[in-house]
């Protein structure tokens, strides 16, 4: 089987519109959740979330194809232009047939196209834009990025709800692993931030209704956490055929060696217990690698700061790691930019490899209070340096679908 590294990486999020940005406001806890501003929040039981802040296009980005597309376009579309910048990767050049994009995304331009219901409603069918459908459907932050970026290979949208970044790089992997590409373009872009939905998952008890102290809701592992807060943003990475990269001379972050899925086949939105479908993820993810528990050092955890995710992923860990998960450092970046849905694996993806490459684990936010049924080393507040050969990233979602990636330090071998 060939080889995957990591050779580019490229983010919007709640704590900064470039990854070295959000990367240093993450390893200082620095929390990127405030009141809502894209819109007038009164009316609604929670009124916070991580949004993107003061996001403008570069003059490189401006032209009709992403200037009018909707916004988890427009991020998928900014941090792939970082993303390929970092790698040394250029609009031309390369056999473009090889290079790729898997872009996952969750719920889309849900704002849009709650704005053109009510457009249709109001004002009858020819208020209804004709760039509606093309601007709305998911698979266009991969779309739109490969006709920016003349990205001829494979072109996929995994759209599994919050695992859809962790699955769009697993997929890529695979692609790269399975001579189907040499470069892929993935991780997870979202912008799910509107009325509609901040009152469908408020509604399902599911959000965090601390609206007096924003920055200290998102609290992952901690007893006095009420639920996850929603954000926004995009998490890119380059994957690239090991000796394609050599060749080139590329600067590699890690070592993509492992993926795994599962089904937890249980309920739509509750994780089976003892984090059963976690359980066989994570498995197979270090099957897929080839290493065992005892290899692992650093998880970058789902960790929502709902009550169910918390204790069922805590659980999982004990079981598939042992007497070893209380070696682990483990955390959840979502302190900081709070749950970005289908970002959210793309964006921990790229922390993960930053990890690596730093030797450093970020820190769980909030963490003040730990949950005594959630004992393990959560990295509270504070980042810690340590060794970190392999490190995992968790992704679990709505319908009970699971996804796990392994990093390997890059160490020239």
């Amino acid at each position: 089987m060939r080889r995957v590294v990591i050779t580019g990486l490229g983010m919007v999020s709640p704590v900064g519109n470039d990854v070295e940005t959000s990367w240093r406001n993450a390893l200082a806890g620095k929390s990127g959740i405030r009141r809502i501003s894209l819109f007038n929040p009164d009316r609604l039981p929670t009124q916070i979330a991580g949004e993107v802040k003061d996001f403008v296009l570069p003059p490189a980005l401006v032209h009709k194809e992403i200037t009018r597309a909707s916004r988890f376009i427009q991020f998928g579309a900014y941090a792939c232009a970082e993303a390929l910048a970092d790698a040394g990767i250029g609009k031309t050049g390369g056999d473009r047939t090889r290079y790729g994009c898997s872009i996952g995304v969750g719920v889309g331009a849900i704002q849009d196209t709650d704005g053109y219901g009510d457009e249709l409603r109001k004002g009858g069918v020819k208020k209804v834009s004709p760039f509606f459908i093309p601007y709305t459907i998911p698979n266009m932050a991969a779309g739109v990025a490969s006709v920016y970026f003349d990205l001829k290979g494979p072109n996929v949208c995994t759209a599994t709800a919050c695992t859809s970044g962790t699955h769009g790089v697993g997929e890529g992997w695979l692609y790269i692993r399975n001579h189907m590409a040499d470069i892929m373009v993935c991780g997870g872009s979202e912008a799910p931030l509107c009325e509609l939905s901040v009152a469908g998952f408020a509604n399902m008890k599911a959000l965090s209704r601390q609206n007096d102290a924003p920055e200290t809701a998102s609290r992952p592992f901690d007893r006095n956490r009420d639920g996850f807060v929603l954000g926004e943003g995009a998490g890119i990475l380059v994957l690239e055929e090991l000796e394609h990269a050599k060749k080139r001379g590329a600067r590699i972050y890690a070592e993509v060696v492992g993926y795994g899925m599962s089904a937890d086949a249980y309920h739509l939105t509750t994780p089976a217990p003892e984090g059963d479908g976690a359980q066989r993820c994570m498995r197979n993810a270090m099957s897929a690698a080839g290493i065992s528990p005892e290899q692992v050092t650093y998880i970058n955890a789902h960790g929502t700061s709902t009550y169910y995710n918390d204790l069922y992923e805590t659980k999982a860990l004990q079981h598939v790691f042992g007497s070893h998960a209380n070696k682990l450092l483990i955390s959840s970046t979502k302190g900081v930019t709070g749950h970005c849905l289908g970002a959210a694996g793309g964006i921990e993806a790229v922390f993960l490899a930053k990890s690596l490459a730093e030797q450093i684990a970020p820190p769980t936010a909030n963490l003040t209070e730990p949950d005594p049924e959630c004992p393990l080393n959560y990295v509270p507040l504070n980042a810690v340096e340590t060794q970190i050969q392999y490190g995992i990233s968790n992704s679990y979602a709505f319908g009970g679908t699971n996804g796990s990636l392994v990093f390997k330090q890059w160490t020239g071998a």
